[in-house]
C-alpha cells in the first residue's frame, strides 16, 4: 500500500503539498488544525500490516477515516506524479 503522509506542518515550498480543506477535515473527523498532505514523501507498507492503527469513532473501529472529495484527490494525485516525474517526491518504506 502506497500513502502519502499528513502533517500540520506548513511546506516551505507551496507545490510540495496540498492543504486539505476545513470542511473535508471535519466530515473525516480530523482536528480542526490545518493540516496538508504531503506531495514529496511516499510511505509503503503491507496492507493489513502492523502499520494500520484501528480509528476508534463513535463505538466502531475503522482503518479509514473516509474518501477524500474527487477534486481534491486529483489535485493530490496529479501534484504527487508531477513531483515524481521532476525526482522530487521520494518513497519510504514503512514496514519492517
Amino acid at each position: 500500500m502506497t500513502v502519502l503522509p499528513v502533517t500540520h506542518s506548513p511546506p516551505k515550498h507551496a507545490e510540495d503539498a496540498v492543504e486539505i480543506p476545513t470542511a473535508t477535515k471535519r466530515r473525516l473527523g480530523l482536528d480542526d488544525q490545518r493540516s496538508w498532505i504531503v506531495l514529496t514523501e511516499a510511505n509503503e507498507f503491507n496492507w493489513p500490516g502492523p502499520d494500520l492503527r484501528p480509528i476508534i469513532r463513535s463505538g466502531s473501529k475503522s482503518f479509514s477515516h473516509g474518501f477524500l472529495p474527487y477534486a481534491l484527490y486529483e489535485k493530490v494525485r496529479t501534484g504527487f506524479i508531477e513531483a515524481t516525474i521532476k525526482r522530487r517526491a521520494a518513497t519510504v518504506n514503512r514496514t519492517e
